[in-house]
């Protein structure tokens, strides 16, 4: 990744998002401001790569990012999104320091600010606001894939629709609706006549 200098528009966002999640007030999180960096992805750029160790924690300012993986046939599958000021990060080689199962790619033109795993675990032994912080990260890992998993085995389609909507509203306009579609598990045509019932209601 090339680090360019950040403003402090982006770091006052995070910072808000940071206190939305952990809790990580004014004090504790200017502790961080040297460490954190910008990065301009380009449309299908990787954020990390299958097989590659997951060395940093994302935060983004604006756009989209999917994480894929490649089936038997040569299909791509998505199996997460992640938006516009939501984490960014290839949770289980994040927090394991493992080679990941997975591509997570920029669907979009798209700004984060990012942190070293190695800085973030010098946060966690200065302050117990960033300990909660990373507790948080891991029990989030937990929950989403658990909550992905689970809307297979006991949500319809539609539901996982709705689901999209409300994790990701504004996603619609900015990726094609076959990525969507290969998240929610279905085909085009199906895709098309659940939005349009949804629509007519």
């Amino acid at each position: 990744m090339t680090a360019t200098s950040t403003s402090p528009a982006p770091l006052d966002i995070l910072q808000h998002a940071l206190k939305t999640i952990a809790g990580v007030d004014e004090e504790h999180f200017a502790m961080s401001y040297d460490f954190w960096q910008h990065k301009s992805f380009s449309k299908n750029e990787y954020y990390n790569e299958y097989k590659h160790v997951c060395k940093y924690l994302g935060f983004i300012l604006d756009g989209v990012f999917r994480t894929y993986y490649i089936d038997e046939k040569g299909e791509e599958k998505n199996v997460f999104f992640f938006s516009q000021h939501q984490v960014v990060v290839s949770f289980q080689s994040f927090i394991q320091q493992a080679p990941c199962n997975y591509y997570t790619q920029s669907m979009t033109e798209s700004q984060v600010l990012y942190i070293h795993i190695n800085q973030l675990q010098e946060l966690y032994k200065k302050s117990h606001q960033w300990e909660r912080l990373g507790r948080l990260i891991a029990e989030m890992a937990f929950s989403i894939s658990m909550r992905r998993t689970e809307s297979f085995l006991f949500m319809s389609p539609e539901e996982r629709y709705l689901q999209l909507v409300t994790d990701h509203p504004d996603i619609f306009n900015s990726i094609p609706l076959y990525q969507i579609s290969s998240y929610l598990g279905i085909q085009g045509p199906s895709l098309s006549r659940i939005r349009k019932r949804i629509s007519g209601r």
